[in-house]
């Protein structure tokens, strides 16, 4: 894996973006010590992100949702304080 120096990233950014999206990672030094690796990210293709039902059948609602708490929370404004 190629290390570049600070002074040398800035100055060759473009090319060394180019290098690291072909899958050719790098690493940025300062003093001759490394500071953060430079590497592609993995992106879905498009067509390919889902986002949407990602998690179906993986969580159940259940049916008195939209009730649970209720008796807790009318007890609670209720209450003198």
């Amino acid at each position: 894996m190629q290390t570049v120096n600070i002074h040398e990233a800035k100055t060759h950014l473009s090319r060394l973006i180019e290098q690291a999206a072909r899958g050719e990672s790098f690493v940025i030094a300062k003093a001759g010590k490394p500071l953060v690796k430079v590497m592609a990210l993995s992106a879905p293709e498009a067509g390919q992100q889902q986002r949407l039902g990602f998690m179906a059948g993986q969580l159940a609602v259940p049916d008195d949702f939209d009730q649970m708490g209720s008796a807790e929370i009318e007890r609670l404004f209720d209450s003198e304080i």
